[in-house]
């Protein structure tokens, strides 16, 4: 019989829960829109774990944005709109929430995803891997020696975070001209309103287009909207080729919204990491979408539970 746990996914605006087993398959699952305040999250863990808590859960593990103490599951960090976050113990709040005491494990949203791949996915089995998230904003995780990368104060793999344009727009993280600045669903939601706010003639759906419509408008050869990726691709795969002499990773792994795009993300990305990085690198490295069938982040947060030797290299 199958080992079941609970994966919960706490982003800046939905929050997913949902019970996985042990080969990665969701087999209940939940969300609701984040909540503004501390007292509205925990009411909304406990609705969310209502539905889909199973008896005999092996634990609960939990992927957050921000800096996340995996030894303690205290929220060390998490600027933005979920401020109110900060000085959490996330274990205390899941066991609060389910109304009894199980092994909750915690981490970064970006590091979990990059651990459901080394347990299930485009991962497994290698030593070396980079992997970002891209959505809304830019995560990241660094697989180094088999481990997964922290750091001195836990801030390793914050790749969004790598500086792409030091005179560029301000960033969340207090700097400036940071990657997720210059190409995120943000940025390109935002270029793209700038597009039709001079008066371009587009294929954009609605006077707001989400980042899908900018990826489906590129698809079908828009002109404005192959710009608007092109350009942030370019940028993206220049930090990568950065990252790729720095770490010399076997694979990269493009997860996150954003992946969806297919090969309109990942040819131009692919074409500039190759040019920059022949002469030095003198070999390809591949650069895949993510393997983990679930990519919600619920079934990389139940990894956590899943593999001791997962436990170990997020410690």
């Amino acid at each position: 019989m199958a080992r079941t746990a609970i994966g919960i996914d706490i982003g800046g605006t939905q929050i997913k829960a949902a019970l996985v087993d042990d080969t990665g398959a969701v087999l209940k699952n939940a969300r609701v829109k984040t909540p503004l305040e501390l007292n509205e999250l925990r009411r909304a863990l406990k609705d969310l774990l209502a539905g889909i808590a199973d008896d005999g859960i092996a634990g609960v593990g939990v992927a957050c944005k921000g800096i996340i103490d995996p030894a303690t599951t205290r929220v060390e960090c998490l600027p933005g709109n979920m401020g109110y976050v900060e000085g959490s113990v996330l274990s205390s709040l899941v066991c609060e929430a389910l109304d009894a005491e199980v092994p909750v494990f915690a981490d970064n949203d970006a590091r979990v995803a990059l651990v459901g791949e080394c347990v299930w996915g485009a991962a497994k089995g290698r030593r070396d891997v980079l992997m970002f998230t891209l959505g809304t904003g830019i995560g990241g995780g660094i697989l180094s020696g088999g481990r997964i990368l922290r750091g001195h104060g836990g801030i390793a793999g914050h790749l969004g975070h790598v500086n792409a344009d030091p005179d560029g727009a301000p960033c969340i993280c207090g700097n400036h001209g940071c990657l997720e600045t210059v190409f995120s669903a943000r940025v390109i939601e935002s270029d793209a309103y700038s597009a039709l706010h001079r008066g371009l003639v587009t294929s954009f759906a609605g006077s707001l287009p989400s980042c899908e419509d900018v990826f489906a408008a590129a698809a079908r050869g828009d002109e404005t909207a192959l710009w608007i990726v092109n350009r942030g691709a370019r940028k993206m795969g220049a930090a990568v080729a950065g990252l790729l002499h720095a770490l010399d990773p076997e694979i990269v792994i493009i997860g996150g919204q954003m992946a969806g795009a297919g090969a309109t993300l990942f040819e131009p990305v692919r074409n500039e990491v190759a040019w920059r990085t022949r002469t030095l690198l003198r070999r390809e490295v591949p650069i895949v979408p993510p393997q983990v069938a679930d990519p919600t982040g619920v079934a990389g947060a139940a990894a956590l539970v899943f593999q001791s030797e997962v436990a170990a290299m997020v410690s």
